[in-house]
This record gives structure tokens, C-alpha cells and sequence, in this order.
């Protein structure tokens, strides 16, 4: 559990930091472009959720992040769950939503700064990162899950008919 924990508090202090950094160098500056007209770095005080949506509703997100925090939490506690592609993703997302929480709460919004126009996408920060890829490797837990699940349930159903026929 405690290399869980410490990928959770690596993703909240990256998410930090470069929130810090951005503050710092940003905030006077309109924008800095790493490669013009794809990938730019840009201030922005996001009142909204991940990506900009439902702009001012601190409160709701507060809320709904703090009840899936301590949700994931007590669930890696409980359960214990020793599958690595799930803690790993289980780490993401309560290390980003914790980083996005910290600017809630602090500031009333959180500092973006990702700016990826190749294909005119919402700014986003780090901790907007660690959440959708931890979803992604969840997804993919899952999918590996069920398919691991169905085979098994094959093998013990053909087990079975071969039980059946011995006799």
C-alpha cells in the first residue's frame, strides 16, 4: 500500500509544482508556445471541472471529488487490492483529484496550463493527466478483467462437460 500512497503524493507534488511554475512565469505571459500551433503552455484559472465544463460549480466538484477520494481510499484499504494495473490507476486518479482539490480550495479554481491546439483541445494541467490516464488504465483493467473472467468460466464449463462424459 505505501508505494500506492507515495505514487499518489508523487502525482499531487508534480501537479503542484508545475501549477507553482505556472503561477510563477505564466501568469503575465499570454502564452509560450513549445511548438507553435501544437503544443503551447498557457495561463488559465479554470473554475470549472476537468477540461472547462460546468464553469462555476466549486462546491458540486468539492464535493463529488472528495466523496470519490475518500471512496477509491477506503476502497484500496478495505480490499486490498493486489493487481497492479488497478492500484496504479486507483493511485492516478486520487493523486490528480487530490492536486485539483488543493486548487479548489485554495484558490476557488484550478490553474491550467496545458495547451494542446493541434486539434483545438481544452487546456488541462497535470492533474487533469494523472485522472484520464488512470481512467484509461482502469478501463483497460477492466476489459482485462472480463475477459480473463469469461475464459475461466469457459475452461470450468468444458472441465465440466468432460466430468460429465467420463461417467
Amino acid at each position: 500500500m505505501y508505494i500506492w500512497l507515495a505514487i499518489m503524493a508523487i502525482a499531487v507534488f508534480l501537479d503542484q509544482i508545475t501549477k507553482y511554475l505556472t503561477v510563477l512565469y505564466l501568469k503575465t505571459v499570454d502564452t509560450v508556445p513549445l511548438w507553435e500551433g501544437v503544443l503551447h503552455l498557457t495561463y488559465v484559472e479554470n473554475p470549472g471541472a476537468a477540461f472547462g465544463m460546468m464553469k462555476d460549480s466549486r462546491w458540486f466538484f468539492m464535493v463529488v471529488s472528495s466523496v470519490a477520494i475518500v471512496g477509491i481510499l477506503g476502497y484500496m484499504l478495505v480490499k486490498k487490492p493486489t493487481d497492479r494495473m488497478e492500484c496504479l490507476s486507483l493511485s492516478f486518479i486520487v493523486g490528480g483529484g487530490i492536486g485539483n482539490m488543493i486548487d479548489r480550495v485554495a484558490l476557488g479554481y484550478v490553474v491550467d496550463m496545458i495547451d494542446f491546439r493541434l486539434i483545438n483541445f481544452a487546456v488541462f494541467n497535470v492533474a487533469d493527466s494523472f485522472v484520464c490516464v488512470g481512467a484509461g488504465l482502469m478501463l483497460l483493467w477492466v476489459i482485462r478483467t472480463m475477459i480473463a473472467e469469461a475464459r475461466a468460466e469457459k475452461q470450468a464449463a468444458a472441465a465440466a462437460e468432460e466430468t460429465v462424459h467420463e461417467d
